[in-house]
This record gives C-alpha cells, structure tokens and sequence, in this order.
C-alpha cells in the first residue's frame, strides 16, 4: 500500500494540474472592399481578444491575460493570420507578468501567419521576467512573399522602479520565419541560471536589465538609415541583409528600453498600437 506522504504528494501534484492556466486564441482578418474585418476569432481559458474602434480601415486586435499573468506550467497557444490583403496590428492591453517557477517551464506557442498583399504587425507590450521565472516561447511566422510584416519582442528582467532583479531563472525564445516557404530568419535566445551574472557580462549586455528585437520585413537600407537616425536612451544595433532588417535593443530598464523601442518602431514605419499610449 501507498504510505500517506506518497498519497499526500500525488493530491498536491493534481492540484497543481489542475490549477494551471491552458489559454488559447485562434484570430483571422479578411479585407473586405478595402476594410480589415475580423473573421475566425476563438477563446479559451484566461485569454481574451477585444477590437478597439479603428478608422482607417486596419484591425486592431488587443489580447487580455484575465489571469492577471503567468506561472509555472501555465501554457498560452496564440495563432493570428492575416488574410489576403488584410491589414492587422496584434498587441496586448498590458505588459506580461511571468511570475517565478515551482519548476515547471511557462510556455507561449505563438504562430503568425500572413497572405499576399496583407501586413502583420506583432507588436505586444514588455513580458516581464520576475526572479526564478521560467519562461519558454516560441514564435513560428509563415509569410506570402508578397506579405510584410513587423514584428517587436521586449523583455524585461525584473521591475527596476521596485528595486526588483531576476537573479536566476531560465529563458528560452525561439523564432522561426519563413517567406515563400524558405526558412529567412532562425534565431534562438537562452539565458539560464544565474541569469543577473550572465547580464552583466560585456558580450551579453553589458548589465542591461531590458532587452528587445525589432524584426521588419521587408527591410532595407533605408530603414537602417532611418533607425541609425534617432536618438535612443540605451544601445541599439540595426542592420540589413536579404530583405528584412533587424534591430536589437538593450536597455538599463523597462522604462528607456519602451523609449527605444517606440522610436525604432517608428523608425520602420510602423505605428504603435493604442495601448501603448495609454
């Protein structure tokens, strides 16, 4: 027979289970005599979309996190897709709080996918790291060759105003983009462990607390010019190759890293979501 200590471990186990988040939201946008309107939209668990008043004939699509954030073992599935012609911006009502990790890795699956003659933009606000966090992510893009997109990710280690620092914890984010079917871009970031003393070093970022990637394609030299152009708080570096272009951003925090991160967005010719203004 089971001793109790062993059944006491499977009863908190299945609670644990049975208390973590499983979110999921499938989107999709069709142009319709030259207005972006919603088409597929799904909801499940914590995550919410709603759709502000726009008025000039794009959609805007805002994602809510009714849980209030992430923990361990939570996992969110988000897949957007912009239809032929459609034009639709993807953001968040708020920055991400991933919240610190009994063990299990929190998990974000996102899948963009866009047709020709459409522009995606994944443009969501910082995802905040709180110490001993373990966040997993990975972001597949699948682009018409004839599609544009722009895409943003910001991270935050630690809320600096709160005195707060991500001393350990584990970070993964893995991208995937392919144009035409041909695999364009593949990267992938890991911090893990003493994350703080991985930070500090001068090769990773140099004791920079805030990081982000600006990806924009297409991309040229032009858009180079126009990011090299501005003037940023923290360190940016931008560059161009086979058309699309890559700006990465660090930052002492939060706040002059979304300085930074407003300028080369708008430097690539974007235009911030609302929410970001708010």
């Amino acid at each position: 027979m089971e001793s109790a200590a062993a059944l006491h471990r499977t009863d908190l186990k299945d609670v644990f289970a049975a208390n973590r988040a499983a979110g999921k939201i499938v989107l999709s946008a069709a142009a319709r005599g030259g207005v972006t309107r919603r088409g597929t939209v799904y909801e499940h668990g914590p995550l919410r979309v709603r759709f502000p008043n726009v008025y000039d004939g794009t959609l805007e699509a805002v994602f809510v996190n009714t849980a209030g954030g992430v923990a361990g073992g939570d996992r969110h599935d988000l897949a957007m897709a912009a239809g032929e012609g459609a034009a639709l911006t993807v953001t968040t009502a708020a920055a991400e709080k991933v919240y610190r990790s009994l063990g299990p890795d929190s998990e974000i699956a996102v899948k963009l996918s866009a047709a020709a003659g459409s522009r995606l933009c994944w443009l969501p606000q910082e995802t905040i790291l709180f110490d001993r966090a373990r966040l997993a992510r990975r972001i597949d893009v699948d682009l018409d060759r004839d599609a544009s997109l722009l895409m943003a990710e910001a991270v935050v280690f630690g809320r600096s105003a709160m005195g707060e620092r991500v001393e350990e914890g584990a970070f993964t984010d893995c991208w995937r983009v392919r144009r035409g079917g041909r695999l364009v871009f593949a990267e992938t970031v890991r911090l893990g462990g003493a994350i703080a003393g991985r930070l500090a070093e001068p090769a990773v970022a140099g004791g920079a607390a805030a990081i982000a990637t600006v990806l924009a394609v297409p991309g040229d030299e032009a858009a180079v010019t126009s990011v090299r152009a501005q003037t940023f708080c923290g360190e940016v570096g931008v560059s161009a190759w086979n058309g699309l272009a890559v700006a990465r951003l660090c930052a002492k925090d939060g706040a002059s890293l979304r300085r930074d991160l407003c300028a080369v967005i708008g430097a690539f010719g974007g235009t911030l979501p609302r929410s970001w203004l708010n």
